[in-house]
């Protein structure tokens, strides 16, 4: 077994006066005095430090600020995966005995780099960057073909993805860690600024500073209470969207999925999926059997999907609206399962939620990682 005994957040947004450093050890002290245990390996989580910080190493880096030289520590990247990759290794070393107690941080800090098209590159380096980058395509870019394909093969119009973002800016409101705490209108995501067409700025999540961190354990010796990681599964596809058999499907969700049921009879009381744009979050959904292909806008639109719903989406606001700090992504997933499952998501607790799913997701689905977390 593998534990979840502590957890800490910080709020995800413009944190111009916190620089990585910061955000990491704040994350990282607030999951060790939760639980109030030594640890004896680091794992640290991120996405873009070196483009954007110009800082790696981030093991030795998180491990030196925390004043925990000497334990061995490495970072982990899988572009918006990260966090979820890095809770796996993390769940591996507990499970394998290589280490009894194990911190996962994930941090990113994206604000200081602000011109559009410096983000629209740091980002864009999750995707190919030898065919697609280079020949001008960019992350948001490649989200707009897929959205475009699938709205041509299942005849879905643009205002059938609006569900989405309605229902994760409603969630976020009572989120106190998220970043976009305001409901939308309607009409706002109807006359919302093209980015990539048809992708517009409403589809998109922002981008955000923030760091999470968990402290996984071979014993269940939380005080506020204790989760498990009851099973993980990986999976990726190709990085190019030209490799693709079909821009509609994101088979690495479906595989990844797959490996961590097996041997499982697990239920969900809750998805926590990555939704970096709207298309992403209606093909996440399917693959993941939650609803038909080409159907997904139904599952929102039907209120199926809201928090006090039979299948709760994203309580927390997703990427969409807790935000998007990339790399760190996949560690708020997990801690935020926790929370969920121990009683302790105060405003936006789904009401009983003993277990969840967590889905992270890089690139443009070519790295998935799925976690099911349960309450003990």
């Amino acid at each position: 077994m593998v534990y979840i005994v502590g957890v800490g957040l910080t709020n995800v947004g413009n944190h111009w006066n916190k620089s990585l450093r910061h955000l990491a050890v704040e994350a990282s002290l607030k999951a060790l005095e939760s639980c109030n245990k030594n640890i004896d390996y680091i794992v640290v989580a991120n996405a873009l430090s070196g483009v954007v910080n110009g800082q790696e190493n981030l093991g030795s880096y998180v491990a030196t600020h925390l004043g925990k030289i000497g334990l061995p520590a490495v970072k982990i990247e899988a572009a918006g995966a990260s966090g979820g990759a890095a809770v796996l290794l993390a769940s591996s070393l507990v499970s394998s005995k290589m280490a009894d107690r194990v911190l996962v941080v994930g941090v990113e800090k994206v604000t200081d780099y602000t011109a559009l098209e410096d983000s629209n590159s740091a980002l864009s380096t999750s995707i190919d960057s030898e065919y697609e980058a280079f020949h001008g395509g960019t992350l948001d870019a490649m989200h707009a073909l897929v959205m475009r394909a699938y709205m041509w093969k299942y005849n879905v119009s643009k205002e059938e993805f609006s569900y989405l973002p309605l229902l994760m800016h409603e969630n976020a409101v009572d989120t106190p860690h998220a970043q976009l705490r305001f409901k939308l209108k309607p009409e706002s995501y109807s006359s919302s600024p093209v980015i990539a067409e048809p992708l517009t700025m409403l589809d998109l999540a922002p981008l955000g500073d923030g760091a999470a961190a968990v402290v996984l354990s071979k014993d269940a010796e939380g005080s506020n209470g204790n989760a498990e990681i009851v099973s993980s599964g990986q999976a990726t596809d190709s990085i190019s969207l030209y490799r693709r058999r079909d821009l509609t499907e994101m088979p690495s969700i479906r595989t990844a999925f797959k490996r961590a049921m097996e041997n499982t009879n697990f239920k969900p009381d809750f998805y926590i999926i990555h939704d970096y744009s709207s298309i992403m979050g209606y093909i996440a959904v399917e693959e993941l059997g939650l609803a038909e292909r080409g159907k997904a806008s139904r599952l929102f639109s039907s209120g199926e999907a809201n928090r006090d719903g039979p299948v709760p989406i994203n309580p927390e606001g997703g990427l969409k609206a807790r935000g998007n700090p990339v790399g760190a992504t996949g560690v708020y997933q997990v801690a935020e399962a926790y929370l969920q499952v121990t009683g302790r998501a105060d405003g936006w607790q789904v009401k009983g939620a003993m277990s969840g799913l967590t889905l992270g997701i890089g690139g443009i689905g070519s790295n998935s990682v799925v976690h099911l977390v349960r309450g003990v």
